[in-house]
């Protein structure tokens, strides 16, 4: 249950930030390009890599906290975070074929089924 707790956090604080940097990029950068979501994704695969990094091979955390800085805050932020994580650690790891799989799958997958939703919304 405090893994849920940490989770519910940290997820709405990453959101909240999303949220405050993807305003303020527009507005300091202009409306033109998504910049925000940009800016929010390189953020979160940079934290995402750089805690992880040190979670494992440098300071001995709590799980709890590594649970809410990674899962619930990052994963708020962005889940672009997780993917790009986990796509690392399967080609770190050696699982090409599946790292390679996952980029694809998760690329043209996504915008597929994002365009394929709001073909959807506009039948509904």
């Amino acid at each position: 249950m405090k893994n849920f707790v940490a989770v519910f956090v940290g997820g709405g604080v990453g959101a909240a930030l999303r949220y405050w940097m993807y305003g303020a990029a527009g507005k300091l950068l202009g409306a033109d390009f998504p910049y925000g979501t940009l800016l929010v994704n390189i953020i979160g695969c940079f934290m995402i890599g750089f805690l992880m990094s040190v979670f494992e091979e440098r300071f001995i955390v709590q799980p709890i906290l590594r649970i809410f800085l990674t899962v619930g805050i990052l994963g708020g932020f962005t889940t672009f975070s997780t993917f790009s994580f986990e796509t690392i650690a399967l080609l770190r790891d050696g699982s090409y074929l599946i790292g390679t799989a996952n980029i694809f799958l998760t690329l043209i997958g996504c915008l597929s089924v994002t365009w394929l939703g709001s073909v959807a919304g506009k039948l509904f």
